[in-house]
C-alpha cells in the first residue's frame, strides 16, 4: 500500500492512460458540441444516444478527479496492471453510464417544463437549484465526499474481494460513491443545459476541488450555499437557467 519509487512509477502508467481517456473525451466535447447554445431537454437525441454522449461527458468530468484513487488502487495491483486498471475504469464508469437513465428522464421531463409559462419554468429551475443546494449540506454529502477525499479504508476493503471480479468490484464500489458524491451537481447539467460547456468545465473543477483540494468540504459546502442562493436568484434572472429558459448563459 505504501510503496516506494518504483512501485509509484509503476501506478503513474496506467493512471496516466486514465487520464488521456480523459482528455480525448474533452476533445470530443468540445470539437462536437463545443460551439453549442445550451438547450432544454434531451437535444433531440433517443436513448441510447444520450447515454453514449452522458457516458463521454462523465468521462471528461471524473477521471481526472478519480485519477489519486486510481493511483492507489494501482499500487495495490501486482501483475497485470494496465489491463485490470482498464477494467477498474470501465466498471467505474458503467455506473455513471447507468446513472445516465434518471438523467434522460430527468432532462426530457425539463424539456417538457421549458415549454410551459415562464414563471412555471423558472419554478422548476428553482427547485432543481434548491434540491442540489440543500443535498451538498447532508451527511450523506460528507459521507460519499469523505470516502473519495480518504480512500484508504476503501483500497483495504477492495484487497479483500476475491478472485477476477475483484477489479470489477473495486471500479463499480468506487463509482457508487463517487455517483453519491456528485449526482447533485449532475442534476444542475439538466438546467444550464445538458451539453453546456461552460457548466461542465465549472463542474468538474468543483468536483476536483471537492476531491482533492485541502479545503474540499469547505468548497462543497460553499457550492450548496451558492446553488440555494441560485434558486432565489434565478426568479430575477431566467437566463441563469438556460437548459429550461433558452436564454445565453454566456452572455452574462
Amino acid at each position: 500500500m505504501t510503496g516506494g519509487p518504483v512501485a509509484v512509477r509503476r501506478a503513474a502508467g496506467p493512471v496516466g492512460l486514465l487520464l488521456v481517456a480523459a482528455a480525448a473525451a474533452w476533445v470530443w466535447v468540445v470539437t462536437r458540441w463545443g460551439g453549442m447554445q445550451a438547450m432544454p431537454g434531451t437535444m433531440g437525441l433517443g436513448l441510447p444516444a444520450f447515454l453514449a454522449v452522458w457516458t463521454l461527458m462523465m468521462a471528461a468530468m471524473m477521471l481526472p478527479a478519480t485519477a489519486s484513487v486510481a493511483a492507489l488502487y494501482a499500487r495495490t495491483i501486482i501483475v497485470r496492471r494496465t489491463p485490470r486498471m482498464v477494467v477498474f475504469t470501465v466498471a467505474y464508469l458503467l455506473v455513471w453510464a447507468a446513472a445516465g437513465l434518471p438523467a434522460y428522464a430527468l432532462a426530457a421531463g425539463l424539456g417538457r417544463a421549458a415549454s410551459l409559462p415562464a414563471t412555471a419554468g423558472t419554478a422548476v429551475a428553482a427547485a432543481v437549484f434548491a434540491v442540489g443546494g440543500v443535498y451538498q449540506l447532508t451527511p450523506l454529502k460528507d459521507r460519499c465526499l469523505a470516502k473519495c477525499r480518504s480512500p484508504v479504508g476503501l483500497m483495504l476493503r477492495y484487497a479483500s474481494y476475491p478472485g477476477r471480479s475483484r477489479d470489477l468490484r473495486a471500479g463499480a464500489h468506487h463509482g457508487a460513491f463517487c455517483l453519491g458524491c456528485c449526482w447533485s451537481l449532475m442534476t444542475l447539467l439538466a438546467v444550464f443545459g445538458v451539453m453546456n460547456l461552460w457548466a461542465m468545465v465549472v463542474l468538474a473543477a468543483v468536483i476536483t476541488a471537492e476531491k482533492l483540494a485541502p479545503a474540499g468540504r469547505l468548497v462543497a459546502r460553499a457550492v450548496g450555499i451558492a446553488s440555494i442562493a441560485l434558486a432565489v436568484a434565478v426568479f430575477w434572472v431566467p437566463a441563469l437557467a438556460p437548459g429550461l429558459t433558452g436564454g445565453d448563459m454566456s452572455r452574462m
